[in-house]
């Protein structure tokens, strides 16, 4: 029975984490197209090392380039995960559970790395509402990727210590 609690939760944790990536992706996608086509007729107006800096955005400050970029990778890395944890949720046997881990952890990592960029972004001001929203979703989803990373562990967990009570002490 709590194997099925288990399972229930990690599994709504997965649809939320899947909804959260999916809005971090299109909005940092929004900001790089926006940064593509806005780039070039600001940044003519600059000296030159800021023009020949390979990710200026017209947009925010100075860490925008960088936390943009690195949103759109752990959106679409989360989005990826969270559609093959849904698929090991739902086998939930040991090696698939194992591979939901180890990919969960994985991106709450590349997560964590988003959320201090925008920690970043955040103490340097100067952003718009998009950019505030997008800090904000980083920032929530990585809370939830912990708590969905931590209940994909609770699984493997009650599955291995099920599998000792079956099999016993070796």
């Amino acid at each position: 029975m709590a194997s099925e609690a288990s399972k229930s939760a990690t599994f709504l944790l997965l649809l939320l984490n899947l909804g959260l990536y999916f809005v971090v992706t299109v909005i940092a996608a929004w900001a790089v197209n926006h940064g593509i086509e806005k780039s070039h007729e600001t940044a003519s107006v600059l000296s030159t090392p800021a023009r020949i800096f390979p990710i200026y955005f017209p947009i925010g400050n100075m860490a925008t380039g960088h936390f943009v970029i690195f949103s759109l990778v752990v959106g679409v890395v989360g989005m990826t995960t969270s559609l093959t944890g849904l698929n090991n949720v739902l086998q939930w046997n040991l090696p698939n559970l194992n591979a939901a881990a180890f990919s969960s952890l994985t991106t709450w990592a590349l997560t964590l790395l988003a959320m201090g960029l925008a920690c970043k972004e955040i103490n340097l001001g100067w952003t718009d509402s998009n950019l505030r929203t997008l800090e904000v979703m980083t920032i929530i989803v990585s809370g939830t990727q912990l708590f969905c990373t931590g209940a994909i562990h609770g699984g493997v967990e009650e599955l291995v210590a099920e599998k000792r009570s079956i099999e016993g002490r070796v």
